[in-house]
This record gives structure tokens, sequence and C-alpha cells, in this order.
């Protein structure tokens, strides 16, 4: 694996950051761009240098997940909360491509730091209103386009809606759907994606993704407990990303 960008201990530490993310994606369901990207953008580059290598590798695993469950996927529901995610997601994205990388960083690290203080306390985002619901579509939706990390919101409107067994299929489909949109955009603007590292790390996030399917129940039951490490964890690096930047 090779990168103009990286040195080899930087090409290393993003080996483990691909593990940690493929194991994230299938053993929780969802939010491992959330808790992998803050520990990229701590090696270096931009947001939109990761994101396109991020999408290749969603576009990727969430095709395999999918090929032998595509029939356990709530449609209904999916098509409903797209109508609120899409247009959202379209405005970040094209948001995403005019700020400063500065700027984007900053905003990444601290939609993390929200996560994490949730995350700390044991807190979840929950919603008992129609109108709570359509809000955090909206918002997962924005916070998806512009840096894929929107899923803990979207998640806890899903939750309310998707039956338990559906629900880590239904997510695979939505983050192909809008992570196929997102490369697309990419591509017609021209966004220089580094293939050669994506597909590199393949191998490696499959590692995780492998071990992530065998312990998805396990995490499942200690939710509270990785969710409270994690968080802790995650505010932390958020932080230093913060300081890193402005400093």
């Amino acid at each position: 694996m090779r990168s103009m960008y990286f040195s080899n201990t930087e090409l290393f530490l993003i080996s483990l950051i691909f593990l940690w993310v493929g194991f994230v994606r299938t053993g929780f369901g969802f939010g491992g761009v959330s808790l992998g990207l803050p520990l990229m953008l701590l090696i270096g580059s931009s947001p939109v240098y990761w994101l396109p290598i991020i999408g290749i590798h969603l576009l990727f695993f969430s095709s395999l997940t999918l090929f032998k469950s595509i029939k356990e996927v709530d449609w209904c529901y999916l098509k409903y909360s797209l109508l609120w995610i899409i247009p959202p997601t379209l405005f970040g994205l094209f948001w995403l491509l005019s700020l400063s990388d500065k700027v984007m960083i900053v905003f990444v690290y601290s939609i993390t730091i929200f996560y994490s203080i949730i995350w700390i306390f044991n807190q979840k985002l929950t919603s008992y209103r129609v109108w709570v619901d359509k809000l955090l579509l909206i918002l997962g939706g924005y916070v998806t386009g512009t840096s894929l990390i929107g899923a803990p919101l979207i998640v806890a409107v899903y939750i309310r809606y998707v039956a338990k067994k559906y629900l880590r299929n239904t997510l695979f489909v939505l983050w192909f759907i809008l992570v196929s949109i997102k490369m697309s955009v990419f591509i017609a603007f021209g966004i220089k994606i580094d293939w050669q590292l994506s597909l590199s790390l393949i191998p490696i996030a499959a590692i995780g993704h492998v071990v992530g399917l065998k312990l998805h129940q396990r995490i499942i039951e200690n939710d509270d407990l990785f969710r409270h490490w994690v968080g802790g964890i995650l505010l932390l690096i958020s932080l230093i990303g913060i300081l890193k930047v402005v400093m």
C-alpha cells in the first residue's frame, strides 16, 4: 500500500483506523464514519480527501452485506424517509464543496463532540413527536451531506419505525443511496479520489467487517458500555483536533 501523501508510520495508523471503521460498521450497525473520520483528520489532509475513500468502502461493504439479506429491508419506511433526507443531504454536500478545509474540520469535530457527550453520559437521541422525527431526518441528512457522520441523528428516528431485525440492513441501503449520490457529485465536480489508497485498504477494512459481523449481537447487548468508552475517547480526540486547527 503506497500513497504520495503519507509516511509509512502514517499508513500503518490509517490501516488501524480503517480496521476499526470496518468493525464498527457491522458490529454496531452504523457509525463507522462517525467514529473513524475524526481519527483520519488527526493523521492529516481534509474531509474532501477522506470522504471519497470512505464512500468507496461504504459502497463495497454495504453491497456485500445486502447481497444475502436484501429481502430484510423496510422499503416502505426507507422510501418515506428519503423524502426528508435527500434534499438536505444535497444542500450539505454543496456546502462541503464551498467551504474551506479548516471550517469543515472544525465542523466535523464539533459534531463529534456533541455525539461524545451524549455517549459519555449514556444518553440517547430519542424522538416522541412526528415533527421532531422530521427535524432529526433533515439534520441527519444535512450532516451526512457535509461529512457522512449524520448516522446517529437518522438512527434515532429509524429505531422508532423500523423493526429491529430489519434495522441494520435498511440503514445499509440508506447509506448506499446517500453515498452513491455523494460520490456522483464528487466525480461531477472533479474531486480527486485516491483510488490506490482506497482499494489497498479494502482487505484491511474487510477484517474489521468480518469481526464486526461475528460480534454484532454481543456489542448490541453491551451498547451503553460501548458508547460510554468510545464517547470518552472521541471527546479527547476531537478536542485535540480542534486545538490542532486553531493553534
